[in-house]
């Protein structure tokens, strides 16, 4: 089983590998833009250009690192838009760029007499001096000087681009910052950002607001699955003639985490380090952290079974266990691609409901099939009256019981925290979701690693097909062993056979005669 598991693993594993050789720059805090095309939103016309949390400017003693520096700030530089040249002799319209807090959306627009809000001035507000008709309404905030911030370019009649002027804002405060291109004269419908880049900045370096905790929260996962290791890989050396397959996979799990911490700390540090995500290192990272995940759902499912410990094979369940993690490893790096890869804003998870779906109908799947496969073992093994081992699996049952009933209320927390967090003001506290998750597999990890450590007496947890197994005898084998056989007062046994006597009533003097003669 460990063996195909490891050739079928492998095998999936190419098709990231393949993913990461033809792989492609993604910027991070470094936002391009080539040929972004406005939609109508309203009254205007905008293009998204981000959705990062920064913190505000703080000072730093750290002048020797450029990154940790202490500035907060973002950043444009090289815009360029282009419009069709049959509108460019008719229009001089403007092009605008704001920047605004979240808290401080409600300032972004407007409405005449309570009705219909618009993004752009209105003749009927510029009537009331509310306004400039052709410019974007908004209010100064109180709470965050100098907010929202606006840029603003034009074409020129005989032009067909403007330029916006490179500039730099500084963070004074902080929150979750937005950035839209706005156009509200409707004549330039077919405007393009035809180039550009922005640079969003924390005080401590390039990453995202809500994603800087978990590169602390890896550094600690890192360094806990180090502990864990030497725990298990010192035991495992100590003892490694007492081995039997279950731990084998185990060990796989274990270091599987260990490349996958180690990776993705690295893949954030960089990021922070220079803005730009490397892709190669996220790739690896996500392959690492789903091939781990496969392999730990397959060890609970065949551990449920029995595998190693009431049983040598899963027989033919053996190819339905590995299409079933074949099946997850797919669907599970998809979705972890299309997530990690390519993610430029701040924004939380809103994946393709699609990607979502067979990954969570997977994961049920397998909680269904593990508890079924758990009762019929502990069935087993309590008929056998295998107490050892049934003493093991009812404290495995209780873990995963716990696990389950834990990630239950977990999801419910997440979607009350989703549901309730629209426009992402609760950014600062995004980071636990995902950190709570690697902390529950490490947790059921370690509980697998303390019931299943190598010892001295390993093999006593192990499948063994000796019927005066000490540990482990089967009630049905004691039925089977040849009864002992004790001694008569005549020397004879109670199994041998007795001499038959002669029908014409010999006694016993018989024989004593024939004795004497």
């Amino acid at each position: 089983m460990f063996r195909l598991l490891l050739r079928s693993m492998s095998s999936l594993f190419l098709f990231s590998v393949l993913f990461s050789v033809a792989g492609f720059l993604v910027e991070g805090s470094v936002h391009e833009y080539k040929g972004e095309k406005f939609v109508g939103r309203g009254n205007a016309l905008v293009v998204h250009g981000g959705s990062e949390g920064i913190y505000l400017s703080r000072p730093s003693s750290n002048l020797s690192d450029k990154a940790a520096n202490g500035d907060a700030f973002i950043r444009f530089e090289k815009f360029t838009f282009r419009r069709p040249m049959d509108v460019h002799n008719f229009t001089s319209g403007l092009v605008h760029a704001i920047i605004f807090e979240v808290e401080d959306r409600e300032l972004i627009g407007g409405s005449a007499y309570g009705g219909q809000r618009a993004i752009c001035c209105t003749p009927d507000l510029a009537k009331l001096d509310a306004c400039t008709q052709g410019e974007i309404i908004h209010r100064p905030s109180t709470t965050n000087p100098g907010f929202p911030y606006v840029l603003t370019d034009s074409f020129n009649h005989d032009k067909d681009v403007a330029t916006l002027p490179s500039r730099s804002i500084e963070i004074t405060k902080t929150g979750m910052y937005n950035l839209y291109f706005v156009i509200c004269d409707p004549n330039l419908k077919d405007v393009v950002v035809e180039e550009g880049k922005t640079i969003w900045k924390n005080p401590s370096g390039y990453l995202p607001g809500r994603m800087a905790p978990l590169m602390n929260f890896y550094a600690f996962m890192s360094i806990a699955f180090v502990i864990l290791g030497i725990f298990w890989f010192s035991q495992y050396a100590r003892f490694w003639k007492e081995v039997f397959p279950l731990q084998n996979c185990i060990t796989l799990v274990i270091t599987l985490g260990m490349l996958e911490m180690a990776l993705w700390y690295f893949d954030y540090a960089e990021f922070n380090e220079t803005g730009i995500r490397p892709t190669g290192t996220t790739v690896w990272a996500v392959t690492f952290g789903t091939v781990k995940r496969t392999v730990a759902r397959l060890v609970i499912l065949i551990v449920s079974m029995g595998y190693g410990v009431v049983r040598p094979t899963l027989g033919g369940l053996t190819s339905k266990v590995l299409m079933l993690g074949g099946t997850f490893f797919l669907t599970s790096e998809v979705l972890e691609l299309v997530e990690n890869v390519g993610a430029v804003s701040d924004f939380s998870g809103k994946a393709i409901l699609f990607l979502v779906l067979p990954v969570a109908l997977l994961d049920a799947f397998f909680i269904l099939w593990v508890f079924k496969s758990l009762s019929a073992t502990l069935n087993k093994l309590q008929a056998r009256r295998m107490m050892v081992k049934l003493d093991i699996y009812r404290k495995f049952t209780n873990a995963l019981a716990v696990a389950v009933v834990v990630s239950v209320g977990w999801i419910c927390y997440e979607l009350y925290f989703k549901s309730h967090d629209v426009y992402n003001e609760h950014w600062q506290n995004a980071w636990v979701i995902p950190a709570f998750w690697q902390f529950l597999s490490f947790s059921l990890l370690c509980v697998i690693c303390v019931l299943w450590a190598p010892s001295q007496n390993s093999m006593r947890y192990s499948y063994s097909d000796d019927i005066n197994d000490e540990f482990d005898k089967d009630e049905s084998s004691l039925r089977l062993i040849k009864p002992a056989s004790f001694p008569t007062k005549d020397g004879l046994h109670a199994s041998d056979p007795r001499p038959v006597s002669p029908s014409n009533g010999a006694t016993d003097g018989d024989t004593g005669e024939e004795k004497t003669a």
